[in-house]
């Protein structure tokens, strides 16, 4: 159903069973997925294509002009949001610098009041991004990771997969996966044990500790990150939630938060 008192641009492909509801506004050069919902006072702008299954709250903007001074007034962009996104209120989502590239959304995401998600960014798939989150241009957010209230990720940093960033945390490196960062300047808290056993069940204690064992020779064993990769090779069984964070180290840019948090 689309209300007469919303606009939608002529040229815009709608899917089957959308809901556009009255002061929605939507562009031309945008496609809109079957059984999506878009609430009153949504922008969704061109170069948008989302995916099926996808709620869209008040004011939420999607495929705003880029916040960056690079940017050339007229280039056009893209963002790509897969399938049963909530996309709440206030939420601004920047198209891509280029026509070359794209501001990619996965599937099955809550990105809640207030979040920002720069240029290019790209977000996995069941994230969680916490009220009034800034994600910086490029950044890299992995699948199943949480971002609580005011986190702010700094420009082409990686977040990875099942960790947490507590509130108000702030982060200039790669945040490793499955581990626990809180506070600012962001330090490591441990293993985000929830997560990964709710997404993995199977995950049994011997893992659990061969992926602490592994932090304790990044964060507290004073080698280097190549070391570090060779001592974690050298005495922790190769499982697969290992060789995620040594290939994760292995292809950072920024260096990887590796600062403990003190005891109280």
């Amino acid at each position: 159903m689309i209300s007469p008192l919303a606009y939608v641009d002529p040229s815009a492909k709608i899917g089957k069973n959308v809901e556009i509801r009255p002061f929605a506004y939507i562009e031309g050069n945008v496609e809109i997925g079957d059984d999506c919902v878009i609430m009153s006072n949504a922008c969704i702008l061109e170069g948008t294509v989302m995916g099926r299954g996808n709620r869209v709250y008040q004011n939420a903007v999607i495929g705003s002009i880029p916040q960056d001074l690079h940017y050339v007034p007229g280039t056009p962009g893209r963002v790509v949001i897969g399938n049963g996104n909530a996309i709440r209120e206030n939420v601004v989502i920047a198209r891509s610098l280029t026509p070359e590239t794209a501001t990619v959304i996965g599937e099955e995401n809550h990105l809640m009041n207030k979040v920002h998600v720069c240029h290019d960014v790209r977000i996995g798939n069941h994230t969680v991004l916490g009220i009034s989150v800034s994600v910086a241009p490029e950044c890299l957010i992995g699948d199943c990771a949480i971002l609580s209230s005011a986190c702010v990720v700094q420009h082409s940093v990686r977040i990875g997969k099942c960790s947490l960033l507590q509130s108000g945390c702030r982060v200039q490196k790669d945040v490793l996966p499955y581990a626990i960062f809180g506070g600012n300047p962001a330090s490591f808290h441990g293993v985000n044990k929830i997560v990964l056993k709710h997404v993995n069940p199977e995950l049994d204690e011997r893992r659990l500790r061969h992926i602490n064992n592994a932090f304790r020779l990044i964060t507290a064993g004073n080698f280097s990150l190549e070391d570090a990769v060779i001592k974690i090779h050298e005495q922790i069984a190769p499982d697969p939630e290992i060789e995620e964070i040594t290939d994760f180290i292995s292809t950072t840019r920024h260096g990887i938060i590796r600062h403990v948090a003190k005891e109280d």
